[in-house]
């Protein structure tokens, strides 16, 4: 069986597409993934052989390349890093191929961090965005913001079950609910990162109730406080 890799191709402009995941796929023969995400590396899949799938049929799909794929390689590319919210795919396509090699990506998690101005180190990163339950990530939440941490989130969009829908404005009243002072808490909403499209909303948690957000959002919850290196002086004074 030729090689087969699942890379990240970045939040959705081009721009951030790493070199090594251009020269990938630019010497591969067969690519299959979603339509945003093709969408992403269109210019490098001139003369490739292409698969563009969904939820719906992406099972069948890799089943039906698996015996023809022979000796040719295989790109399964995933939008932003294919290490973080892809983990259920990431671990089927294994099940099905095999040894896959993983090349990592810009996530918009790392975007809308650097946007919102907080940073990785001092912030709890969660992902509604799976099948799994979801209440011990809920709890996740809820125990990051009382220990002051900033919370980079990416919610659920899940339109056709109303229970499993936790987008930014359910995610706001479940906060409320729970006691929270919403209307004290500083909120970043990105959709749409780095692509013509990007929108940017910034207010307080309250503010999201009844707002409506697509799929392709994330959300920063900034608790930032400032923590330079002046306030260790002792590092370097005698």
């Amino acid at each position: 069986m030729g090689k087969i890799y699942a890379v990240g191709v970045g939040p959705g402009s081009p721009e951030y597409v790493t070199d090594i995941v251009k020269h990938i796929i630019q010497n591969c023969d067969i690519i299959i993934g979603y339509k945003y995400t093709l969408k992403t590396i269109e210019d490098l899949l001139v003369g490739k052989e292409i698969y563009e799938i969904n939820m719906n049929n992406q099972e069948e799909s890799y089943q039906k390349i698996l015996p023809e794929l022979g000796n040719r390689s295989l790109v399964i590319p995933f939008t932003g890093d294919v290490n973080f919210s892809e983990s259920e795919v990431v671990d089927r396509l294994i099940e099905i191929f095999g040894k896959i090699e993983i090349i990592s990506g810009i996530s918009s998690i790392q975007v809308a961090a650097s946007k919102a101005n907080v940073a990785l180190d001092k912030s709890k990163v969660i992902t509604m965005h799976v099948t799994s339950s979801i209440e011990e990530k809920k709890l996740d939440l809820q125990k990051a913001l009382i220990d002051g941490y900033n919370v980079i989130l990416v919610p659920r969009p899940w339109p056709k079950q109303p229970d499993k829908h936790f987008m930014p404005s359910e995610i706001a009243i479940y906060l409320k609910n729970n006691g929270f002072n919403t209307d004290k808490i500083k909120i970043h909403v990105f959709e749409s990162l780095t692509t013509k499209n990007e929108t940017h909303f910034v207010g307080n948690v309250k503010d999201l109730e009844g707002k409506e957000f697509s799929d392709l959002s994330v959300m920063v919850f900034n608790q930032n406080v400032l923590d330079s290196y002046m306030n260790y002086k002792w590092q370097w004074e005698k």
